[in-house]
């Protein structure tokens, strides 16, 4: 025979409360005596009671549930799709954001549904999800500067934080770095490392973040004298590092320091350079960004310019549930500093 699912009034019962009690243990309301909130606690792990969360959101009108999007730009071929998830999942990035995220929802039994958003027929499945009240709100990573999603969920008026500063104004809240200050801190350490040929591998130059790292390592190396830097285009991927490395080294041969504008550039012009018989850092010093998990498992280990992703992973998450509880109604951005981490690669 089954076993009888247990009820609010089998843990009050229990904990020798009051069945309304419980419900405001269950709910999170703060307004508990903290030894009979341990007690009911205590009575819920004896009777093994889990909280009706149907029943729970016709209550709170919260689905307890908010929409962690990747999106971009993309095709609508199955094919570009499923490459753009493989990429995704590839970047370390990726999984710091998601750790930061987690790291806030967990303690308030908020839970993370990831989506996809890389065609026009997955951004209307997002917006469709959000408007049935499926998911609270959404967390949009956005991997494009031409991303529509931005923009439609700010116009659908939906409770939505981005990752990074969009390309193009939006109503939305989101965090972002100073990127420009991150460019600067990497020039500066190859100034002070004595490099006398810097160069760069940069990101994607449609991309804001891109953009300013390589002006703020531009503008430092001239004002140390350098007022002509070589700059290769990558991708933010391994193989695009090792690819704009190689062309480095064919055009500018004596080069001595480069910045790539992400770890996995780096590691990848590391690979390269260690094929092509240069030392790192003895004759070719690397500096690169992130601080992912890269840094840590390439050899030599890369000195790199700290970005704190978990933590603004956190604040993103934050600021949208304020957005959804109604606490906050205006837009904000929330801006974090970098930091340099100097290891064996410069």
């Amino acid at each position: 025979m089954s076993r009888r699912v247990p009820t609010l009034e089998d843990v009050a019962r229990e904990a020798g409360v009051s069945r309304a009690t419980v419900s405001r243990v269950v709910n999170g309301v703060r307004n508990v005596d903290p030894a009979i909130r341990d007690t009911v606690r205590q009575a819920i792990d004896r009777t093994g009671y889990a909280p009706n969360r149907a029943a729970r959101a016709l209550v709170t009108r919260r689905a307890e549930t908010v929409a962690l999007v990747v999106s971009g730009a993309g095709d609508h071929s199955d094919e570009s799709q499923n490459a753009f998830a493989t990429r995704v999942f590839a970047d370390p990035f990726f999984g710091r954001v998601v750790g930061g995220v987690v790291g806030f929802l967990r303690p308030r039994s908020m839970h993370p549904v990831l989506m996809f958003a890389e065609s026009d027929e997955a951004r209307d499945e997002v917006l469709t999800y959000l408007r049935q009240g499926r998911a609270d709100g959404a967390l949009v990573v956005s991997t494009h500067p031409d991303d529509p999603l931005p923009a439609l969920l700010a116009n659908a008026a939906l409770p939505a934080v981005l990752f990074a500063r969009p390309a193009r104004p939006v109503p939305l809240s989101y965090v972002d770095l100073a990127h420009r200050e991150g460019g600067r801190l990497a020039a500066e350490h190859l100034v002070a490392r004595g490099c006398r040929r810097p160069a760069t591998v940069c990101g994607p130059l449609g991309v804001f973040a891109s953009q300013e790292r390589l002006a703020g390592f531009r503008d430092t190396l001239a004002r140390h004298g350098h007022p002509c830097v070589p700059v290769v285009e990558g991708g933010f991927t391994l193989d695009s590092g090792s690819t704009a490395m190689a062309r480095l080294l064919s055009e500018h041969p004596d080069v001595d320091g480069v910045f790539a504008a992400n770890d996995l550039m780096a590691h990848g012009a590391c690979q390269v350079l260690r094929e092509r018989g240069r030392r790192v850092p003895d004759d070719v010093a690397v500096v690169g960004f992130d601080d992912s998990s890269v840094a840590v498992t390439s050899r030599p280990r890369l000195t790199t310019v700290r970005q704190p992703v978990e933590r603004m992973g956190a604040e993103m998450a934050r600021l949208l549930d304020e957005h959804i509880r109604g606490v906050r109604t205006e837009a904000t951005a929330v801006g974090f500093d970098p930091e340099l981490i100097v290891r064996e690669s410069a």
